[in-house]
């Protein structure tokens, strides 16, 4: 009974592993259980089919295969050092660089030149893991690229058991109609009839303020949003600013409230003594109007959750060029926003994309009302399948998969 539904359900609470999942696990009725297993013809037969599909057989021969490679494996970790190794340049860690790279099963190409000259052709195979592991191309060596080079196989192995966890806790059916924002490889995908209609690059949380594993549901979208500042924002990062010029957020849109009622008023910010403002008490209400430089961009798509995150556009769209893309407060960054929501209104009740974009240059707020619904799964999947079979790893920068596994370790209570 345990088997049957650790494999067929998660062998922890999912909810209980991190704060920051609030998800809606999948469960199994005992009774049913039991006697689809006493039905059974082929038992075995039937509890390998218990376990999740899609890419969950690959994943799992992936870890066979790794575990079967530990033995004979060898793990030089390249130094980690402040400098960044750069192309064209000379360094001692050229050769350790070599080495490690071989032992990660890549052809590394004979020196050019001198033992430690970061040559070309070491440069582009750097590059084509860089690309590979989700880091950003430019194939300097600096602390991104370091700790994904230093990750070991015995790191890995428990990657793939986190992974494996992790998708044993959602429905094998994600239904006809969703959005799968992957916070793990900082991707989205819009299925609709079975069919992935939309893809696209976000951006998502910082290590400190991590985008959540979530459920929920989007009904629509608004366009040129206000930005309500949350308070712990205005006090980390606003006050010190306020205090060295009380009008120091004002060029970029920004107001500032007496409280958070409805009918509060505008500060003068220039009366307040900010220096006596405690960080973890911010008492003001600071609102950004919408326009070119507002965090949210021209479009914000609203959905109910417990951690006050959302789905919208921005302002710093050269951020989609880096490969490792944490740089929000939780939210959800889209790169193309306006061409996912023209996939999820396909011409129906009279949308068109051309008509939002002159509402969009003309400053005015409108709400638009998707036709159906659009359930949303946000997860944090560091391990994928190519087409090949072979494992695509991205770095736990949050550090959940290994909470994941430590939780998977601890006894039954």
């Amino acid at each position: 009974m345990s088997y049957a539904s650790d494999v067929s359900t998660g062998r922890v609470r999912a909810n209980s592993v991190d704060k920051e999942i609030d998800i809606v696990q999948r469960k199994i009725e005992r009774d049913d259980v039991l006697k689809a297993a006493a039905d059974a013809p082929d038992l075995a037969a039937w509890l390998d089919g218990l376990a999740p599909k899609g890419d969950y057989p690959a994943l799992q021969k992936a870890l066979t295969d790794l575990r079967a490679k530990r033995a004979a494996s060898t793990y030089t970790p390249l130094p980690d050092i402040s400098e960044a190794l750069k192309p064209g340049k000379t360094d001692s860690r050229v050769p350790i660089l070599r080495t490690r790279l071989a032992e990660l099963g890549l052809a590394v190409a004979p020196p050019t030149g001198t033992a430690d000259l970061y040559d070309d052709a070491l440069v582009a195979l750097v590059k084509s893991y860089q690309e590979t592991n989700g880091l950003t191309v430019d194939g300097v060596i600096g602390s991104n690229t370091t700790r994904s080079l230093n990750t070991s196989i015995d790191d890995r192995i428990e990657q793939i058991v986190a992974n494996l966890e992790r998708r044993r806790w959602l429905p094998e059916d994600l239904g006809p109609r969703y959005v799968l924002v992957n916070a793990g490889d900082y991707s989205m995908v819009f299925v609709d009839g079975g069919q992935r209609v939309f893809e696209s690059l976000v951006i998502v949380g910082t290590p400190k303020n991590p985008s959540p594993e979530i459920q929920s549901v989007m009904g629509g979208f608004q366009t040129n949003p206000f930005w309500t500042v949350p308070p712990s924002i205005s006090g980390e990062e606003y006050l010190p600013l306020l205090r060295r010029d009380p009008n120091a957020l004002a060029a970029s849109g920004f107001k500032i409230f007496s409280s958070w009622s409805d009918n509060d008023s505008e500060l003068d910010p220039t009366t307040v003594d900010w220096n006596s403002i405690h960080p973890k008490a911010f008492p003001y209400r600071i609102r950004q109007d919408p326009g070119a430089s507002n965090a949210l961009g021209y479009i914000f798509f609203p959905f109910s959750n417990k951690y006050g995150i959302y789905m919208h556009d921005t302002a710093n769209r050269w951020l989609f060029t880096e490969g490792s893309r944490n740089f929000s407060h939780g939210c959800i960054r889209l790169q193309n926003p306006l061409d996912f929501t023209e996939k999820v209104f396909m011409g129906k009740n009279g949308f068109d994309k051309e008509k939002v974009k002159a509402v969009i240059a003309a400053g005015q707020q409108a709400h638009y009302t998707f036709p159906e619904p659009v359930t949303l799964y946000v997860t944090y999947r560091t391990v994928s399948v190519a087409r090949d079979g072979a494992p695509v790893f991205r770095d736990d920068v949050y550090g959940r998969d290994r909470r994941v596994v430590r939780d998977m370790g601890k006894p039954r209570s």
